[in-house]
């Protein structure tokens, strides 16, 4: 068991087995990116950071500078690692093959460089989401993404980094879930949140009420179970809402809950992206005690049809979750 108040580079040389000391690699160069990113999120404002650059992404979606500048930082030390084959990004229209020899290339990385980029001109928080897979080739095709297209719970890891009044990093390599703070003083991770369990059930559920004229009936009555007077299974719950997934997501994977982004007349499909978002995320839930659905089927068994796919999301605590699931099947 390593203490708290160790380094990050410290725990992974401690913890990690053998055959996880590249995956430890690969992470380390996630930490170093994360520590630019939010040294120039903090002066964002001062070094023309803020705003839009005038470019639409691939899911028509306006593009910020920070989410340009995040994924170029990103994109950029993961090809540096030497152990990373291909790529994929939320920013990114077709898979980024690593140039050069394939081989020792022993992992593929998904991200979403700039969760929650709305709230980035406003001082809010955002966050950058990592899901790394096994590398595969994908044929001579430098866009072919077939080799992506597998079902969350093959991952060897997961993170995420909160960008907040801390930077925050979480991450899993299948053997629990743990956390470290940057220390800007020393501009170190240090390990603060040792063995990270979610309560089997919360206080809180966080959805956005502004998609309410949208809704199905079964989300309807969902949020208004959780929001009725019943001392017994502690209702009613508090309403809590940041827009950034990773906020939201942060706060219940420390003190339980449920997060909600469901499908609804609007998105039939659900909004957030599969691949970037919901199986990284869904894989730290479980190793932390958690459960992550669609509402019908769990986000961890779902084989993907497109590399950009969009799936409702209900994740958190296990009993809450599985609560929500009554509604939806």
């Amino acid at each position: 068991m390593v203490s708290p108040g160790v380094t990050l580079q410290q725990f992974l040389a401690e913890q990690q087995s053998q055959d996880q000391r590249e995956i430890s690699e690969v992470l380390t160069q996630i930490a170093a990116a994360s520590k630019i990113i939010s040294h120039e999120i903090t002066r964002s404002a001062l070094a023309n950071l803020s705003g839009l650059t005038g470019e639409v992404n691939v899911h028509g979606e306006a593009v910020k500078k920070l989410d340009r500048f995040t994924n170029s930082v990103l994109v950029q030390m993961m090809e540096e690692s030497r152990l990373v084959g291909s790529i994929a990004s939320e920013e990114m229209e077709e898979v980024l093959r690593v140039p050069g020899d394939s081989s020792g290339r022993s992992y593929s990385v998904l991200l979403d460089p700039l969760d929650g980029s709305s709230n980035a001109d406003i001082n809010g928080i955002v966050g950058t989401i990592f899901s790394i897979r096994p590398f595969q080739e994908g044929g001579d095709d430098p866009g072919s993404h077939q080799a992506l297209l597998r079902k969350g719970s093959e991952q060897l890891a997961a993170e995420y980094i909160m960008y907040g009044p801390s930077t925050v990093l979480v991450f899993s390599a299948g053997e629990g879930v743990h956390g470290f703070t940057l220390d800007p003083n020393e501009n170190e991770y240090i390990y603060s949140h040792p063995d990270i369990r979610m309560p089997d059930r919360g206080s809180t559920y966080a959805i956005n009420h502004g998609n309410r004229t949208h809704w199905s009936s079964s989300t309807e009555k969902l949020v208004e179970h959780f929001s009725q007077q019943d001392e017994s299974t502690h209702r009613p719950y508090s309403q809590r809402w940041v827009g950034s997934l990773t906020a939201d997501f942060h706060r219940i994977l420390l003190e339980g809950g449920l997060y909600l982004y469901p499908e609804d007349k609007k998105q039939p499909q659900g909004k957030l992206r599969l691949l970037y978002e919901c199986a990284p995320l869904a894989f730290i839930t479980r190793q932390a005690g958690g459960r992550a659905s669609t509402g019908r089927e769990q986000i961890l068994d779902i084989i993907p049809a497109q590399l950009h796919q969009r799936v409702p999301l209900i994740i958190g605590s296990r009993d809450d979750v599985e609560t929500a699931e009554g509604f939806y099947r």
